[in-house]
């Protein structure tokens, strides 16, 4: 069997060296375009930020050792330029020798990955200041611009996860630094409410944010912005990190009907639409494990346990790829910030409405244990069902461990009624005796029985908003919250003494605060007659 793999860094790699150790007679060959294979990609703005000092320390493999060890023929600036799926054979451009020839396959693996896109400024493409960053070539051609031209300030054009890695690197260095979104908020696909805490530690730490704002010129060879909001930026490196599309051009010119969004539709067994060719990694369309819609597959956490798969399902076991659900960590600063699954953004771009979501601000351990903080994390599940579709998490200790348990239970298929069940590790240290997840899932079946029904403030009629009384339950000398007007202020301290200061038979709406306030004072407004909910901004 002679398998022929298209790209080297994460998938490509992941895929060849298992499919060695299940098969010694395979003859496996591996194509890679660029000057490296087998590199940390994600660990790139560390390297630019000084972090990671040892640069050959980002390069899992290379040729001469995947070769010494693993027996696999690795040709690096290779680029194949056409997949003929009748004849089984591709064409290859011998980079380093000008030459072309082609090479058959028994077996074709597709793992071209994505690319930088660079968007249509004026004045960006000839800018030697600017620079995207995708691969282990990227970070090198950045780093020489720095040891050439010693730069003080940089400017991020993107907010999302790349962007905001970056700027917490570069102001490690004790650079001046501007990021730059035309989103209403960083690191999109997080909801609102979750990105703010982000925005606030990016702040903290000196990052100049620049939201709903655009750059329209690029001047200066790259040192000059012109911005959507009339004025220019000053900056000596500039560094665009606005999105990624794949690098689907030989599987389209091959035949491959290519999905809206050009990702490749594979099928469970990660097989395209022609015989014997196979695709996996960040140009793969999938399907979700949590809705069963097609969905793209982004993650090189994702990618390798797709290549690992593949080479089991090429070498004959009967086996399927369940699907991808996407999950994510990232550092900012000193907070942690992790996604599992759908975020409100995504689920209603995927035009999904038949969903609830609970937020709570529970402390990372026992309170009473030193240094206890808050843990932000907000639950997505289905009405009805309780089914979960995703979570936000975003504190200071924990995290990673907080939102690897939920991905579990996503795995498994698990409603919000499992999690009070599920058992954790309690020690002061590092919990409470009901576990943040159990605590989520308490609230989350207050929330499914209504015994704390809440409602959006933009929700209610203009009846509703007139005869209802809003009551505001913080305790004296607690700021207001939210710019919801409020009726009256009882705190939740004194509210079973002071009920008859509010109207008989009015519907009463909590205005709503962190943690288990409002849900206990509906509980004491309702044990007393009275119609009541939570409203929200």
């Amino acid at each position: 069997m002679k398998v022929v793999v298209i790209g080297g860094v994460a998938a490509g790699p992941s895929f060849a060296t298992r499919l060695r150790r299940l098969n010694e007679q395979a003859e496996i060959i591996m194509f890679e375009r660029g000057e490296h294979i087998s590199y940390a990609s994600c660990a790139l703005p560390y390297y630019l930020g000084g972090v990671i000092t040892d640069r050959d320390s980002l390069i899992e493999r290379t040729p001469e050792i995947l070769k010494q060890k693993n027996n696999l023929d690795v040709r690096i600036r290779s680029e194949v330029t056409a997949i003929d799926a009748a004849t089984q054979t591709v064409h290859v451009h011998d980079l380093s020798n000008d030459r072309n020839y082609t090479e058959s396959y028994d077996k074709l693996i597709l793992a071209t990955g994505a690319s930088p896109v660079l968007p249509p400024i004026p004045g960006l493409a000839e800018a030697e200041a600017a620079f995207t960053i995708r691969s282990m070539g990227d970070a090198d051609r950045i780093k020489a611009y720095m040891d050439a031209h010693d730069p003080r300030s940089v400017a991020l054009l993107g907010a999302g996860a790349a962007g905001v890695e970056l700027a917490e690197n570069f102001r490690h260095r004790g650079w001046t630094v501007t990021l730059i979104d035309q989103a209403a908020h960083v690191m999109a696909p997080y909801d609102p409410e979750m990105a703010a805490f982000l925005e606030a530690e990016l702040t903290k730490h000196g990052v100049d944010l620049r939201l709903k704002t655009t750059v329209d010129a690029v001047a200066d060879g790259g040192h000059t912005l012109r911005l959507s909001d009339d004025t220019t930026l000053s900056t000596d490196l500039l560094i665009v990190v606005t999105g990624v599309a794949p690098n689907n051009t030989l599987a389209q010119n091959a035949g491959i009907t290519l999905a809206n969004d050009g990702h490749i539709p594979v099928d469970d067994h990660l097989q395209t639409e022609l015989p014997n060719v196979y695709a996996i990694g960040d140009i793969i369309e999938t399907t979700s494990r949590i809705t069963h819609r097609r969905i793209p597959s982004v993650l090189s956490s994702a990618a390798n346990r797709q290549g690992h798969l593949l080479a089991d399902i090429i070498n004959g076991e009967d086996l399927t790829y369940p699907g991808f659900i996407g999950v994510a960590v990232a550092q900012v600063f000193e907070l942690t910030t992790s996604n599992v699954g759908y975020t409100e953004t995504t689920l209603k771009q995927a035009g999904i409405t038949n969903y609830d979501t609970v937020m709570i601000t529970p402390f990372d351990h026992a309170f009473f244990y030193p240094n206890a903080r808050r843990l932000n994390l907000k639950i997505i599940f289905e009405k009805g069902s309780g089914k979960l579709l995703g979570g936000q998490f975003i504190g200071y200790e924990g995290v990673d461990k907080r939102s690897g348990e939920f991905a579990v239970a996503v795995v498994a298929g698990m409603t919000v009624n499992d999690l009070p069940d599920l058992e954790f590790p309690y020690s002061p240290p590092y919990s409470s005796s009901r576990d943040i997840l159990n605590v989520a899932g308490y609230v989350a079946i207050n929330r499914m029985t209504q015994l704390a029904n809440t409602v959006s403030y933009h929700d209610l009629s203009a009846d509703q908003r007139e005869h209802g009384y809003f009551l505001d339950i913080r305790e004296p000398g607690r700021p207001a919250v939210g710019n919801i007007p409020a009726d009256g202020n009882i705190p939740l301290s004194q509210l079973r003494q002071r009920l008859s200061e509010l109207p008989q038979g009015q519907p009463i709406y909590i205005i709503e605060r962190k943690g288990l306030g409002p849900y206990n004072a509906t509980r004491i407004l309702a044990g007393n007659g009275w119609p009541v909910k939570i409203v929200t901004a």
